[in-house]
């Protein structure tokens, strides 16, 4: 491993960030890290693949931002209005991260954020949504200084390969259990 010795830009280079994981707050996590760089005056783009709809309440806050802020941030609903699984999917929803994904691409390889998170790309590419090795192309020729964060369940083996940082996050006890339904303010 490198240290600042031989790498003077060490804190300054992007890498690429995994959160996956069957326990809750993949997505809560990289939203924390977004606004964490809006703080650092970081330009950031969120695209929320295979779930739509706006009846979350972090783009509820987003919108809220100051305009200074807002200029920095720009999020992406790649989805229809449900959550996309294997015994649900259409042609529409792929056209719909489709979309979300080229216009992902295009803001990485044109260096127009300086974070970019893909908000349940593993589990569009487990759906075979995006493909795997489009997404390999993608991260292994990013501009060195984007930091890409991808979070979803089931992350791809080569996907984990490539990455810099992968946290898995696994349920040790959840009131799902017990039968409490998502609250708004908590899980939407």
């Amino acid at each position: 491993m490198q240290d600042k010795l031989h790498n003077p830009n060490f804190d300054q280079i992007g890498y690429i960030q995994v959160y996956t994981g069957e326990g809750k707050g993949k997505t809560t996590a990289s939203l924390g890290l977004a606004l964490r760089a809006l703080g650092r005056d970081w330009s950031v783009l969120v695209v929320m693949f295979t779930k739509g709809g706006n009846n979350y309440g972090e783009l509820a806050s987003f919108q809220n931002l100051t305009p200074h802020i807002k200029n920095k941030f720009k999020i992406i609903n790649a989805g229809l209005d449900r959550i996309v699984y294997k015994n649900n999917q259409n042609e529409k929803d792929r056209e719909e991260i489709q979309k979300g994904w080229q216009y992902a691409k295009n803001a990485i390889k044109n260096e127009e954020f300086q974070l970019v998170i893909l908000d349940e790309a593993n589990i569009a590419i487990e759906l075979g949504l995006i493909d795997i090795e489009e997404m390999l192309d993608t991260l292994k020729n990013k501009p060195k200084n984007i930091e890409v964060v991808l979070t979803g369940r089931n992350a791809h083996p080569k996907i984990i390969e490539i990455a810099h940082l992968v946290s898995e996050i696994k349920p040790i006890k959840h009131y799902w259990d017990i039968g409490i339904q998502a609250r708004e303010g908590i899980e939407y």
